[in-house]
């Protein structure tokens, strides 16, 4: 499934966007559902747990880093690829770290939004 925040995931650390962004960009459709249909419809809809999501981001991007330690690099040293991919060009380690964030700020959202419209 395509969706328009990744665009904003790929730029990565050279140019303005990345993982807080298009966290932020993806949690508005169901913002503005929960907002609209109410807390009850929006959850049961959408079946996997906010906190779960924010988690497992946290876990990515903790895990991002120990690449580098495994290199004997220090914590957080970027670690890339050698070869360039179609459509995303070269992986490394700050892509998944961006993807971490990305899923930290979607479920960290959409928890407050739950809460906020939750009556």
């Amino acid at each position: 499934m395509y969706c328009f925040c990744d665009l904003y995931v790929f730029q990565g650390h050279d140019k303005p966007g990345g993982g807080f962004i298009a966290g932020l960009i993806a949690a508005i459709p169901f913002m503005i559902h929960s907002m609209v249909f109410g807390y009850d419809y929006t959850t049961k809809n959408f079946r996997i747990n906010p906190r779960l999501i924010a988690g497992l981001g946290l876990l990515l991007a903790f895990i991002s880093g120990m690449f580098a330690v495994f290199n004997f690099e220090p914590y957080m040293t970027p670690v890339w690829v050698e070869e360039k991919l179609p459509f995303i060009g070269k992986l490394g380690s700050p892509i998944f770290f961006d993807i971490g964030v990305f899923f930290v700020v979607f479920g960290v959202v959409l928890q407050i939004t739950f809460l906020l419209t939750e009556e």
